[in-house]
């Protein structure tokens, strides 16, 4: 059985869905609110993923799949939304990982995300980094904070993403959105010229490499509030992280640059929320106070965590007091909550 592209968004949008999977030898899996489901179909064959996605290829991007055994792009559907597939070889067959994306931007208020981290868009200038691993939703907290700044702001937003995944309509800002490998090179050519474009604020889709990361805060540093994700799981790793990108000779500059630009934090992560079956998430926030400068610009991260720990007033919080308030709301179980949390001592306290 082959599927058109419409027969995809059907399936996944009547299933509520926010991924689907396709592998040869397995019947298609569908997740529902973080939950692995497998669809009642009979097994795929590898002929049949071969119909499916490969005629959705142009020649480019077919010769980047043979080249390298992956690839990523999107589709879209004005009515319906976007699918961001990855296509990639695994023991000799091609596989497909499809994310669903709303054509509507999920507003802010519905995402049950805290408050404080609204506040790192209303900033000027700046590095505001949403961090966490795949399928923790970055992308949908960035593009509410987006969201947001074009009803309330006349900004030029830059987006640049790989690929695109939410759309925006212009509001009170002009948005434009750049797609890598297709508008651009690359995210590191894109911001060495972003700057010329005149914009009061961008967004990096992901920050995988010194080139992208070295322009990034180069932005931030001249005026711009920047916005980006990273795989982290904490705070403490997400700054370690890039002055380690950086050579040694490098790193104490780096450690002055990031501390003079840093606004904020964000690390998440989701859970099956009990109540009402969606998703919930519980984030980490961490916010750019003097002494979290000093902190950083003095190579003394191991106290960032004692200091998110003590700034509760300014809006900070740790991702094990972001779980157990979670679960002692009743909102998560205690055995996903000691799943993903970083202290399961700790937390066992905490929730008890």
């Amino acid at each position: 059985m082959t599927w058109t592209l419409d027969q995809l968004f059907d399936i996944v949008v009547s299933k509520h869905g926010s991924d689907i999977c396709f592998v040869p030898g397995a019947p298609p899996v569908i997740w529902v609110a973080g939950r692995m489901v497998q669809l009642d179909l009979p097994p795929l064959e590898p002929s049949a993923v071969d119909a499916t996605f490969l005629p959705l290829l142009s020649e480019d991007q077919r010769r980047v799949l043979n080249a390298t055994g992956d690839l990523d792009f999107s589709l879209g559907r004005t009515d319906i939304g976007r699918l961001r597939l990855n296509l990639h070889r695994q023991r000799g067959t091609l596989s497909a990982t499809i994310r669903y994306i709303p054509y509507e931007v999920p507003k802010f208020e519905n995402l049950k995300l805290p408050r404080r981290l609204l506040g790192l868009a209303d900033l000027p200038r700046g590095l505001v980094l949403v961090t966490g691993g795949a399928g923790t939703g970055k992308s949908t907290t960035l593009a509410s904070m987006v969201n947001y700044m074009n009803q309330v702001y006349a900004y030029h937003i830059i987006t640049l993403e790989d690929p695109i995944e939410f759309t925006f309509k212009h509001g009170r800002s002009v948005i434009e959105q750049r797609e890598i490998g297709v508008d651009c090179p690359s995210f590191s050519a894109a911001l060495r010229h972003v700057v010329r474009q005149r914009p009061d604020v961008i967004l990096v889709g992901e920050m995988r490499d010194l080139e992208t990361i070295s322009a990034a805060l180069t932005a931030a540093e001249t005026g711009h509030l920047v916005l980006a994700s990273l795989h982290t799981v904490n705070a403490v790793e997400t700054i370690s992280r890039i002055v380690d990108v950086f050579p040694g000779p490098q790193q104490a500059q780096v450690r002055v640059q990031l501390a003079d630009t840093i606004q904020g934090v964000a690390c998440q992560t989701l859970f099956h929320d009990e109540v009402d079956g969606t998703m919930v998430p519980a984030v980490e926030i961490m916010v750019a106070t003097p002494a979290i400068r000093r902190a950083i610009r003095d190579n003394e991260t191991h106290l960032l965590h004692g200091m998110i720990e003590t700034g509760k007033s300014l809006g900070m919080q740790t991702m094990d007091n972001a779980i157990a308030d979670l679960a002692r709301a009743r909102r998560i179980s205690a055995s996903d909550a000691m799943a993903k949390c970083q202290n399961p001592e700790k937390l066992a306290k905490l929730i008890a």
